[in-house]
C-alpha cells in the first residue's frame, strides 16, 4: 500500500533535525564524548584488530579527548559550538568505541554526569549488542526515566557472510535480542548500517532495510562505506578485491533504501564523511554538502520520498 507523499520541513525524508525540532521545540546539537572505553573486538576478548573498516580511533574519530572529564568535554564543545550562534539544548553522544563495555558503576558515573548537565536534553550511547548485560539494561532504563536515552547499535548488515568478513563478532540473533530487551524497557534504538560492503548487491542492502522495518527501530544511520588509511579494509581495497561506489551509484542505492524504509523511522545519518586525512576512497564523499544537495534535488525532481515503497506488515499498528 503506497502512502501519500511526505515532506518533512522541505526534505523528502524524516531527518534527525526535523525530529529534534518536533520533540524539543528548537534546534538541538550533539556533543561527541569519549568515555575512555575499549571494545571486545580490540582488547582480545573477541579479537584485536577491530572491525575491518575501523581506524585506530575506532568509531570515535570525531569524539572529544578522553583525558577530560565528561563535564569538561561537554563544556568545551558547547563553547565551540556556541561561538557563532546561541544554542540552548544538546545531546550527549557517547561515540568512541563501545560505550557500555565497562563496569556498570563506571557507566553510571559518566552517564549520570552527562544527563545532569543542565543543557543536555538527551543522551545517545553507541555500543555493541553483545555488551548489554542485565545490569547495564537496568541502568539505562533508570536513566531513561530522567531524560531520553537512545542506544545506537552497530549492525552494519543482516547478512552473516558479510558480518564474518567485516569481523563484526556477533550473530544476528544477538542484535535481535538486544533490540527486544531495549524496547521492552522503553529505550529508543538507532541502528548503524553500511551501504557498499564488499560482496553485497542492492537486493542485499534493501533486505537489511526491510528487516529493520520489522524490528520497529526508531532511527537509522545510513553510512557510505569509507576506506580509511591503516585499516584492514584498505589493504583489500588497494589489492583490488572490491570497488567502492561512484557518486551516482550511491545516490541510487541511498534513495532506494529511503523509499523502502518505514516513514516513521528517523534518518540520523544519510551518508557520513570519514576524516579527510585518513580517507582513501571514495574521495567524492568528502564533499558531503554537495552529495546532500544532489540527493534532495533528485528525490524532489523524481517524486521520491521515504516510505514510498514501504509496505506495512499485516496486523501492524
Amino acid at each position: 500500500m503506497e502512502i501519500p507523499q511526505k515532506n518533512w520541513n522541505g526534505k523528502p525524508y524524516r531527518s534527525l533535525d526535523y525530529m529534534l525540532r518536533e520533540r524539543f521545540g528548537e534546534k538541538v546539537y550533539k556533543v561527541t564524548l569519549n568515555g575512555g572505553m575499549s571494545c571486545p573486538n580490540r582488547d582480545g576478548t573477541l579479537g584485536t584488530g577491530g572491525c575491518i573498516f575501523c581506524s585506530a580511533g575506532g568509531s570515535g574519530d570525531f569524539a572529544a579527548d578522553a583525558a577530560l572529564s565528561i563535564t569538561e568535554q561537554i563544556e568545551y564543545q558547547i563553547r565551540i559550538l556556541s561561538e557563532k550562534r546561541p544554542i540552548r539544548k544538546f545531546i550527549a553522544y557517547f561515540q568512541a568505541y563501545t560505550n557500555t563495555y565497562a563496569p556498570v558503576e563506571y557507566l553510571e558515573k559518566i552517564f549520570t554526569e552527562a544527563i545532569e548537565h543542565p543543557k543536555i536534553c538527551a543522551i545517545s550511547i553507541g555500543t555493541r549488542p553483545d555488551c548489554l548485560g542485565e545490569d547495564v539494561l537496568n541502568l539505562l532504563e533508570s536513566l531513561n526515566r530522567r531524560k531520553p536515552v537512545w542506544v545506537e547499535l552497530g549492525l552494519q548488515t543482516i547478512h552473516e557472510e558479510t558480518a564474518r568478513y567485516i569481523r563484526r563478532g556477533y550473530p544476528l540473533s544477538c542484535f535481535d535480542a538486544a533490540v527486544e530487551n531495549l524496547r521492552a524497557r522503553g529505550i529508543e534504538v538507532i541502528v548503524h548500517t553500511i551501504l557498499g560492503l564488499p560482496g553485497e548487491k542492492e537486493r542485499d542492502i534493501l533486505a537489511t532495510m526491510e528487516y529493520l522495518n520489522r524490528k520497529k527501530v526508531q532511527g537509522i544511520k545510513l553510512q557510505l562505506l569509507h576506506v580509511l588509511k591503516g585499516t584492514d579494509l584498505a589493504y583489500d581495497y588497494l589489492a583490488g578485491k572490491f570497488r567502492v561506489y561512484e557518486r551516482e551509484e550511491y545516490l541510487d542505492i541511498l534513495i532506494g533504501c529511503l523509499e523502502h524504509l518505514n516513514p516513521d523511522i528517523v534518518i540520523h545519518r544519510i551518508t557520513g564523511d570519514g576524516p579527510k586525512e585518513l580517507l582513501i576512497a571514495p574521495l567524492w564523499a568528502s564533499r558531503k554538502r554537495e552529495v546532500l544537495n544532489l540527493l534532495h534535488h533528485r528525490m524532489k525532481e523524481e517524486g521520491r520520498y521515504q516510505g514510498r515503497l514501504y509496505v506495512k506488515e499485516k496486523g501492524a499498528e
